[in-house]
């Protein structure tokens, strides 16, 4: 769910700056990195009471990987049209949207694991 999570807030973030018209650039990236940094900042000072299964604080203790993300793919990049941009967070979006919907299979692939390491 984790890597899910990262993957589209990443997505997103490209999405948005591309539909926004902004081409990749060194700013841009340094415009990414901030984000990451005040994201991580805000998602440590929130308190959320925890509840069973995946809580609010698991998944906001992530959020900052996705703008870093974002930046990474900004700097392999750097010569990306808005649109190109835009694309980019797309497909950034769409690997974590395979990993979501994989994620039956990969708990099937550890179960059988499990039951061949317990023979």
């Amino acid at each position: 769910m984790r890597a899910t999570v990262i993957l589209l807030t990443a997505g997103l973030s490209l999405v948005a700056v591309g539909t926004a018209g902004v081409a990749a650039s060194l700013p841009l990236v340094l415009a990414s990195v901030v984000l990451a940094g005040v994201t991580r900042v805000v998602t440590d000072a929130v308190e959320v009471p925890a509840t069973d299964g995946v809580t609010v604080r698991t998944v906001a203790t992530d959020l900052w990987i996705g703008p870093a993300l974002a930046a990474v793919v900004l700097i392999l990049w750097l010569d990306a049209t808005p649109g190109e941009v835009q694309a980019l967070g797309g497909m950034v979006g769409l690997v974590g949207m395979l990993n979501y919907f994989l994620r039956p299979f990969y708990h099937l692939i550890y179960g059988l694991g499990r039951r061949l390491a317990a023979l």
